[in-house]
């Protein structure tokens, strides 16, 4: 009880605070042009276990190679790990360091979409502003403490680059959010209404948070997330927005699929919907690889979130995660046909993924200064 207050609390109080939205600001969509890219390189022994830590660090070098080439890369590095030896790994990949700014800082682990900040920019003067939202991070519902360091990255990045921030006191992940830039949100219950993170929380309450600090104007409800997706579900797994009209979907055939159901579910909703004017979303849909662990995850789970909606899209360039031989060329087929202005490159993915999380989940576009040189 006394949680649930303190989150109704904190809405209260904030009902009386000046928002971003009233600033005019917005989220921006995805494929708006970055200055540079978060990335955490991986440390944490106990996500990374043995030989899957040695395993992960190459499929962030196949991302960084490529990301590099297209926009500034910011690659955070834990105190307790060499700076050297990071330093050696890029060189010997042939990854040009004038491009990526090494950051050493206080660091629990690699998921860079949901403990960094999220980016709001508004029109002023007919220019553009940038500023940052910090929201609280706990782990997923305090799952996997400690957490404490990733939850002060937004303030760190705030200070470190010069950029505004906008606390907001509430617990967001960025990978439960996915908009097309124009105040249209797809998020899912199974996160936003969690009593792990915002307790008491209401749909209203939800939407209001949502509109207050990054512009939203519909928000588009699913319910629940992939088997293994210890997020408890979030939507960069399962829908997100190719352009401002038009949402990928996750499905399958297989009704023996642990995810069958929730997929089915998920295509009924989109069909569905329809935006602000009346006509329906274009939805188009790409089937779910194969969920299967090759081994049990940390957490015991013998399935991970495997999913071609983890994409990431940067300047010039489209990060698609492969997994399947099956469906692998299909998903690349779809993301050149969406992005044909964008080089579209797979990147195996199945042992980053066994960490339980993609290439969107462990990015976060960031905006609004110069990233390789901070103050």
């Amino acid at each position: 009880m006394i949680i649930i207050e303190k989150s109704l609390q904190i809405m209260t109080q904030h009902s009386k605070s000046i928002y971003p939205v009233q600033l005019g600001y917005r989220m921006p969509a995805e494929w708006e042009k970055h200055a540079a890219t978060q990335l955490h390189w991986p440390s944490n022994r106990d996500t990374w276990p043995g030989s899957h830590l040695k395993k992960v660090e190459a499929v962030f070098l196949d991302i960084i190679d490529v990301l590099h080439n297209c926009e500034p890369v910011v690659l955070l590095v834990d105190l307790k790990t060499d700076l050297k030896l990071v330093e050696e790994k890029l060189v010997k990949r042939g990854i040009c360091l004038s491009e990526v700014a090494l950051q050493q800082v206080s660091l629990n682990d690699v998921w860079a979409r949901d403990c960094g900040p999220i980016f709001i920019k508004r029109v002023k003067e007919g220019r553009e502003e940038f500023a940052l939202t910090d929201w609280e991070y706990n782990a997923w519902g305090e799952k996997y403490p400690p957490y404490d360091s990733d939850n002060r990255l937004p303030r760190w990045v705030s200070e470190k680059f010069g950029i505004k921030r906008f606390g907001t006191g509430l617990v967001l992940e960025g990978g439960s959010i996915d908009t097309n830039g124009e105040g249209v949100f797809l998020t899912t219950e199974a996160v936003l209404l969690n009593p792990n993170r915002n307790p008491g929380f209401t749909r209203t309450d939800a939407e209001q948070m949502l509109e207050r600090y990054l512009g939203a104007s519909q928000v588009i409800w699913l319910r629940n997330g992939l088997v293994g997706d210890d997020t408890d579900g979030h939507i960069d797994d399962l829908s997100r927005f190719l352009n401002r009209d038009t949402i990928l979907t996750m499905v399958t055939d297989d009704k023996e699929s642990v995810n069958y159901e929730t997929l089915r579910e998920n295509l009924d909703i989109l069909n569905s919907v329809k935006d602000r004017s009346g006509k329906p979303f274009t939805i188009v849909t790409l089937p779910l690889p194969d969920t299967t662990a090759r081994v049990p995850t940390v957490d015991g789970s013998v399935h991970v979130p495997a999913s071609y909606a983890n994409f990431y899209i940067a300047n010039g360039v489209v990060l698609v995660p492969l997994y399947d031989r099956r469906y692998d060329a299909e998903a690349l087929k779809l993301f050149e046909t969406f992005f044909p202005e964008r080089a579209v490159h797979g990147i195996p993915c199945s042992d980053l993924v066994w960490g339980q999380g993609s290439i969107h989940c462990i990015t976060q576009q960031l905006y609004g200064a110069d990233f390789l040189k901070p103050r």
